[in-house]
């Protein structure tokens, strides 16, 4: 089978990339794996889903160019579960293997493609979670007869009536005070309100 090694440190200082890459390697001398490319990231902090070596895996993946991807554990690899995940599913579609030493998962087998099945639950039920968190918000809000959206803008009427006396159009009157050039003509012909309540 043909592997592909990847590392990475975030720093430089008292960080080797060598001993991660010693581990894969003895693991796939075991198991009698050629290893194919070792990619490395070096400097790089794992919270940056974009990585100029992991690019360069990803896109060999798509190419087919080995079998599986071999890590020391999983937070070398992937920021989240959810980056995690979305790596593996691009791996499953093109028939690569993953496997991380340290939590024993290795998606060639039965007990890795169940672990890989729980990591899309686990990430499915995150997602359904913030989606019924946001709609309970809303209905909240709304509940608290809170507005939501966007605040309407009013505009000036003063304004208008002086950006037309000296000839802008409606378009540039809408321009000119941030307001579509409807808002600013229906604002121009609104009646005055009182500003003292009838008795």
């Amino acid at each position: 089978m043909r592997v592909a090694l990847y590392a990475r440190v975030s720093t430089i200082n008292g960080q080797d990339p060598e001993a991660q890459l010693l581990e894969i390697r003895e693991y796939c001398a075991r198991r009698k794996w050629n290893v194919w490319r070792e990619y490395v990231d070096v400097g790089i902090s794992g919270t940056k889903e974009k990585r100029p070596e992991l690019d360069k895996l990803l896109v060999d993946a798509h190419r087919r160019k080995f079998d599986a991807v071999i890590v020391v554990r999983f937070d070398r690899f992937a920021r989240s579960v959810s980056h995690l995940l979305r790596a593996l599913e691009t791996f499953r579609a093109q028939g690569i293997e993953f496997v991380s030493l340290s939590e024993q998962v290795d998606t060639s087998t039965p007990t890795g493609k169940m672990v890989f099945t729980v990591l899309g639950a686990v990430a499915e039920l995150e997602r359904s979670l913030i989606v019924e968190r946001v709609r309970a918000g809303i209905k909240n809000a709304r509940a608290k007869g809170k507005r939501l959206g966007r605040p309407r803008k009013i505009p000036n009427t003063d304004q208008i009536n002086q950006l037309r006396a000296n000839g802008a159009s409606w378009r540039a009157v809408g321009i000119a005070l941030g307001v579509s050039p409807s808002t600013a003509f229906c604002a121009s012909i609104r009646p005055p309100q009182s500003t003292s309540a009838a008795k």
